[in-house]
C-alpha cells in the first residue's frame, strides 16, 4: 500500500508499506479523508519525538475492507470513522469509567501506526459506523468534535449559561459551534483575525484584550464578569493563555483545560481558593460514549463541524499540508488518501 512515514522532524516520506492484516476482533480500513491535528502538527515539528519513524495521523474516515475472525454485524464497505485513543479496559482508570486517562492507552499515530496511508487495521468497537445522512467533509471531523463534546459535558454550565473560550484553533471553534447551538452565550478571545471572524459568524462575542498579561487580565475579566461567565474554555494550549485564564476567570467560576500546553504556567492559589473556582482537566473523550453523542448530535443536523475545514492536499503532499498547519492559518487541514 502507499503510504507514508515521519522519520526525522520536519521530513515525510511517501513509501511502499507492507498492507496490515485485521486479527481476530479487528476491522481493516481503506481510508479515504484524514484530518490533521494540532497533535500531527507538533510530531512533524519534533516538539514531541516518536521513538521511531512512524506513519502519523488519527483522525481517519473510510471503508471496512476486511474483517477479522470474530468479528459480527459489521459489513465490507461500510462506512466509519476511527476512534483512536484505545483503552486497555483493565486497569483502574478503565475500570471506572476514565478510559481516556488509561494509563496502557494504544494511541494510533503515535504509538502505533496512524492513519495517513491507504489502510489501516483497528479493534471492530473502535470503527464507529457512520449514517447515510452525514457527509464524509461532516464525517473526517467527527474525532475533533468528539473532543469538544466532552470538554463542554464536563463543565458544570448548562444552556442559557455564558461561557469563554480562550483560542480558536480546531477544538476551540468547535466548542464555541456546539455551545452555540445548544443555546450558551459564548465569547472567545483569540489572536487570529480570520479565526475571530469565523466565531463571530456563528454568533460569538468577540472579546479581545491587548497589552502585557496584567492589562489583559484586567480588560478580560471586566467583559467576563460583565457578562456573567460561569465557565472559562482553555483551548489554546499555551503557558500564556492558561495564565491568563486561571488570573481572569471570575469569582465561583470553571476553567477547563482543554489546550495541552507543556510549559509552565501560573497562578495564584488564594485567587483560586478564595473565589471558588475550580479548574477541570478535559482530555480527549470517553470510549464509547462521547463517540455516540457526537455522531447523533450531527446526524440530527444540531451541529455542522465541517465549517472548520479549510483546504484539501492528495496524501503525496502531506509534507506540504503539515508545513502550512503548522503556520497556524489554517483551521482545518484535510488529507485525501483516494
Amino acid at each position: 500500500m502507499k503510504g507514508t512515514v515521519l522519520v526525522k522532524p520536519n521530513e515525510i516520506q511517501v513509501l511502499e508499506l507492507e498492507t496490515p492484516e485485521p486479527k481476530a476482533g479487528e476491522l481493516r480500513i481503506k481510508l479515504t479523508k484524514v484530518g490533521i491535528c494540532g497533535s500531527d502538527v507538533h510530531l512533524f515539528l519534533g516538539h514531541r519525538l516518536l521513538d521511531k519513524a512512524l506513519t502519523i495521523g488519527h483522525e481517519g474516515l473510510g471503508y471496512i475492507d476486511k474483517i477479522g475472525e470474530g468479528v459480527q454485524g459489521r459489513t465490507v464497505g461500510e462506512r466509519v470513522v476511527i476512534e483512536p485513543n484505545i483503552p486497555c479496559g483493565h486497569c483502574k482508570h478503565c475500570l471506572s469509567g476514565n478510559g481516556n486517562i488509561c494509563v496502557n492507552k494504544r494511541v494510533i499515530g503515535v504509538n502505533e501506526a496512524g492513519c495517513f496511508a491507504e489502510y489501516i487495521v483497528v479493534p471492530a468497537n473502535f470503527a464507529w459506523k457512520i449514517p447515510d445522512e452525514i457527509s464524509d467533509e461532516n464525517a473526517v471531523t467527527i474525532e475533533p468534535m468528539a473532543v469538544a463534546v466532552h470538554a463542554l459535558f464536563e463543565a458544570k454550565v448548562k444552556p442559557g449559561d455564558a461561557i469563554a473560550v480562550v483560542g480558536l484553533g480546531a477544538i476551540g471553534l468547535l466548542i464555541s459551534h456546539l455551545a452555540l447551538a445548544l443555546g450558551y452565550k459564548v465569547l472567545v478571545t483569540e489572536i487570529n483575525n480570520h479565526k475571530v471572524a469565523m466565531a463571530t459568524a456563528l454568533g460569538a462575542i468577540a472579546a479581545i484584550a491587548t497589552g502585557d498579561l496584567a492589562q489583559q487580565t484586567e480588560e478580560l475579566s471586566a467583559i467576563w464578569e460583565a457578562h456573567d461567565v460561569e465557565a472559562v474554555f482553555e483551548c489554546a494550549g499555551v503557558s500564556h493563555t492558561a495564565s491568563l485564564a486561571t488570573a481572569a476567570t471570575p469569582r465561583g467560576a470553571e476553567i477547563i483545560l482543554v489546550g495541552l500546553a507543556n510549559q509552565l504556567a501560573t497562578f495564584r492559589p488564594l485567587k483560586i481558593a478564595r473565589e471558588g473556582i475550580h479548574i477541570v482537566p478535559s482530555i480527549i473523550y470517553k470510549h464509547p460514549f462521547d463517540f455516540k453523542r457526537t455522531i447523533q448530535l450531527i446526524a440530527s443536523k444540531v451541529i455542522n463541524p465541517s465549517f472548520i475545514i479549510s483546504s484539501h492536499y492528495p496524501l503525496q503532499d502531506l509534507q506540504t499540508a503539515l508545513s502550512e498547519a503548522a503556520k497556524g492559518h489554517e483551521s482545518k487541514v484535510i488529507v485525501n488518501i483516494a
